[in-house]
């Protein structure tokens, strides 16, 4: 130890301390934004995808479909929206029987023919039956709130470094290091796991399609359909993108393998047609 400065040992207790004094601070802040996002979901997510209420008198055939499916599972008539895009998607929104929705792409309406806008429909509303759209609000909410406290720790010993002097800036250069490099992996694995979580849920969300009409091959076929087109312009946030049946940038792109599919929020297209077809 230098007579001026601080041993590696002293400047990761200062730092731990920084943190700590700050961390109800930052609590604070990440609770007001989890209850902001978690109730304030429905409106946030309708103003990123340009989705707008579509009445009975708009569409007769949309509002049958749903209605059908719905009586046939006992379920909550949920509300309908339209995406003002030519191009083809769908997701469902909303975390309770209030705000439960169906969003549809003008382009979607009227390039499906009946047996697979039904099964598209079906499809996000086994999403709403299994209440898959609070469980990826939640885990977004969750790896956004890691983020911030791995940041929060990057800096309280980053800025912690600025007073030591020259002589400690190797002591201090490690502990740095080693705690960018702990906050890397856990926001990794956390958006690992946030990845999976979306991958499995679509999966489910095929098989529920398939089950609520009995025809599976009508969701095949239109997943074929989407895959070709499902680009969505107004969206432009990974986080709502995910919502979608179909990621809407992935349409130029073939099966996810090895790596790349970790990081994928869908699985391939590819791959969800066979599953469907074997049905």
């Amino acid at each position: 130890m230098n007579d001026d400065g601080l041993t590696g040992a002293e400047l990761l207790g200062y730092s731990t301390g920084m943190f700590i004094h700050l961390a109800p601070y930052v609590l604070g802040g990440v609770l007001i934004w989890f209850i902001i996002a978690y109730f304030a979901n429905t409106s946030i997510i309708n103003s990123a995808t340009g989705s707008e209420p579509l009445s009975r008198m708009e569409n007769k055939r949309v509002y049958n479909l749903v209605e059908n499916l719905c009586m046939s599972q006992g379920m909550k008539m949920p509300k309908i929206n339209i995406i003002n895009d030519d191009s083809l998607n769908a997701f469902a929104s909303g975390i309770n029987e209030r705000t439960y929705t169906v969003s549809l792409s003008r382009g979607i309406i009227d390039k499906l023919n009946d047996q697979e806008l039904e099964a598209v429909i079906a499809h996000e509303l086994s999403h709403i039956r299994n209440k898959d759209v609070r469980l990826m609000i939640v885990s977004i909410v969750f790896v956004g709130i890691f983020a911030m406290l791995a940041q929060m720790a990057m800096r309280s010993v980053y800025y912690s470094s600025m007073s030591r002097r020259r002589d400690e800036k190797n002591n201090t250069a490690i502990i740095i290091v080693l705690v960018m490099v702990v906050a890397a992996i856990g926001y990794f694995f956390s958006m690992l796991m946030r990845f999976a979580i979306s991958r499995k849920r679509e999966y489910l969300a095929d098989a529920g399609a398939a089950e609520m009409t009995k025809n599976p091959l009508a969701l095949a076929s239109a997943l074929r359909k989407i895959s070709a087109d499902p680009d969505i312009e107004a969206v432009k946030r990974e986080d709502v993108a995910q919502l979608f049946i179909q990621h809407p940038g992935q349409q130029a792109k073939s099966a996810l393998n090895g790596l790349s599919g970790l990081f994928a929020t869908h699985p391939p297209i590819e791959k969800r047609i066979q599953v469907l077809e074997q049905f």
